[in-house]
């Protein structure tokens, strides 16, 4: 039998739409190609995606349930660790179904609603990650450098509003971009080229006017991407220079292990991220935006678990 969605033509249609109907009808539904016919591998890719995808979420609950009947991790830090975990949750559960789905029959049929709330949840949960890894980092400067004042500083109401706070940034900011979205039409082709509906693939099949989305996604760009990783350079600069003034090498090396797995997580998300946005989707560079994709939002969410809980004592 042949695969509906195994056509080599970048012009691929859905299989029950005429012709003669391609140029001239509005797009219902998009088809998310993912990396294309596997052939013979798919299901070996699929299985390795599969245990990924099922590590990722149970590593996740794992440390959220730890930390959650563990008394001696009620604290700041293992508070906003947890929701680190939960969003990788969700980052990874909006993803990688549909990539599944796409790696098993060739291809992933979704309307054009499930395509952007898709892009909803994936940019609400990277600007979430993106405020968390700074409130992360404001938590380690006050325990660094103001050890005497921390528990002071970091007390119930400030731990619940720092906790809320992503969040809520993270899905009420991203409604400035969803809203025009939403009200896109499609109608020159069907065929997203990814693992996921980002927003450039949607923009290049819109026929609708996209300089408000652009101008929009320019605007925000400093204060949900460059701001958060300014504030967490700025801090950690402080708190090296801290370390520095600690006179006895165990007490530099204690200091220093207490901030060293969130600055790896640091690196790994803001470095894939960077990366992302600063390869072209075009021609051969194509598959590596692919790649690259790929480690953010499938390895990402399964690397932090892993590196909280090899490199932390207490978990």
């Amino acid at each position: 039998m042949i695969n509906m969605f195994s056509l080599r033509s970048n012009n691929i249609r859905h299989p029950l739409r005429p012709p003669f109907m391609i140029n001239e009808s509005i797009v219902t539904e998009l088809i998310l190609l993912g990396f294309g016919n596997l052939f013979v591998f798919k299901i070996i890719i699929f299985i390795i995606f599969l245990i990924i995808f099922l590590f990722t979420v149970t590593g996740n609950l794992l440390i959220i349930v730890l930390v959650s009947i563990s008394h001696h991790l009620h604290s700041p830090m293992y508070l906003f660790l947890c929701h680190l975990s939960l969003s990788d949750i969700v980052l990874s559960t909006n993803a990688l179904p549909n990539l599944l789905g796409a790696i098993l029959h060739g291809g992933k049929v979704m309307t054009i609603l499930g395509c952007i709330t898709q892009f909803y949840f994936y940019s609400g949960i990277i600007i979430t990650e993106c405020f968390l890894l700074a409130v992360m980092a404001y938590d380690r400067y006050l325990a660094i450098c103001v050890p005497l004042h921390y528990i002071t500083i970091m007390d119930l109401t400030m731990r619940t509003c720092l906790s809320v706070f992503p969040w809520l940034i993270g899905f009420t900011m991203n409604l400035v971009g969803f809203m025009p979205l939403s009200h896109f039409q499609f109608c020159d082709g069907n065929i997203i080229d990814h693992i996921y509906c980002d927003i450039s693939p949607l923009q290049k099949l819109s026929c609708s006017d996209t300089s408000l989305l652009e101008f929009l996604a320019f605007f925000f760009s400093a204060p949900v991407f460059i701001c958060p990783c300014a504030f967490i350079t700025v801090t950690y600069i402080h708190i090296f220079f801290m370390i520095l003034r600690i006179s006895s090498t165990t007490g530099r090396q204690k200091a220093f292990s207490t901030c060293s797995s969130h600055l790896l997580v640091v690196g790994v998300f803001y470095g894939t991220l960077i990366t992302k946005y600063m390869i072209p989707s075009l021609g051969h560079l194509l598959i590596l935006n692919k790649i690259i994709s790929l480690l953010h939002t499938v390895f990402t969410p399964l690397f932090n678990p892993l590196v909280y809980s090899l490199r932390n004592q207490d978990i």
